[in-house]
């Protein structure tokens, strides 16, 4: 089954000393790129997380963010550091000296300086616990979300290779007509030209004609290809690299079925089979 690369999920939770979220984004890349973006205390567990997501993606840019506001515990006296507050309103004055037309500074604002308040430290793993099963919730959300986009692709691939399915089968039924044809016309031409042609070397130009306009090897190939797409759609694991190379291939068997065509018919056919093959690369492009 097809995973999509790109997804978004966001889970939150309420713990006893404030509230986790985590924001999961994804967008197409080569290869498995994780970031986090993680609150100072929580920081040294990066790798643990890091794991569990490994664990759950295959490929994709992934930019895991987990946020924490921390609950206001009324029972606890706020803790200011004053020596903090006493050197910052030592600047302040000095400032003010040289500046006076400077307004005067809020104490709310020093409040808000890094530091001045003191919060009481806070029991870290208990927090790494949650954070680790929240982190899980939003992979599997992220995953449910990749995975509902993978099918809605798959579905389109395979509509895809029926079409093309069908338009390999209509040109090899009408290759013995495309060949008869190529033949009359290469003996008009002889004869148009008033001259005795042997009838050995005559025959060994027309066969040597009709291995040249011939397509029967490049239409097995392309079915051959059709059998490991679907193939491919029905594997547990990722498989966007390989379907990519599966269209380059596809790409090159429509390529050589224009170049060989012989009449309008098969010349159109090879131009909607690299219509169809383009379709179906860009949206292998966000598969994982």
């Amino acid at each position: 089954m097809l995973h999509s690369m790109t997804g978004f999920a966001r889970e939150s939770a309420e713990t006893a000393i404030g509230t986790l979220t985590w924001e999961i984004r994804a967008v197409n890349h080569r290869y498995l790129d994780v970031q986090f973006k993680l609150p100072e205390d929580l920081r040294p567990k990066e790798q643990t997380f890091r794991q569990q997501a490994s664990s759950s993606l295959g490929r994709g840019k992934v930019e895991c963010a987990l946020y924490f506001r921390r609950a206001l515990d009324q029972s606890s006296e706020m803790q200011i550091d004053t020596n903090l507050v006493e050197l910052i309103g030592h600047r302040i004055s000095d400032l003010t000296a040289k500046l006076p037309n400077v307004a005067a500074v809020n104490p709310i604002e020093i409040l808000r300086w890094p530091g001045v308040i003191q919060q009481a430290e806070i029991d870290v793993e208990p927090l790494v616990a949650e954070a680790g099963a929240l982190l899980d919730k939003a992979l599997a959300a992220i995953g449910e979300m990749r995975a509902n986009e993978g099918q809605r692709i798959t579905d389109m691939l395979e509509s895809r290779c029926a079409e093309i399915e069908s338009i390999a089968a209509t040109v090899r039924t009408r290759m013995p007509e495309v060949l008869d044809a190529a033949r009359a016309k290469q003996k008009e031409r002889l004869a148009n030209l008033d001259i005795e042609a042997d009838p050995a070397r005559l025959e060994v130009e027309l066969a040597l004609l009709a291995t040249k306009i011939d397509v029967d090897e490049e239409l097995d190939r392309l079915e051959s290809h059709l059998v490991e797409i679907r193939d491919a759609l029905r594997e547990q694991k990722p498989v966007g690299r390989r379907l990519d190379f599966l269209m380059q291939e596809l790409n090159r068997e429509a390529n050589t079925l224009g170049s060989k065509s012989a009449d309008t018919e098969t010349t159109r056919a090879a131009v909607d089979l690299k219509v169809l093959i383009e379709q179906m690369r860009e949206q292998i492009q966000n598969v994982e």
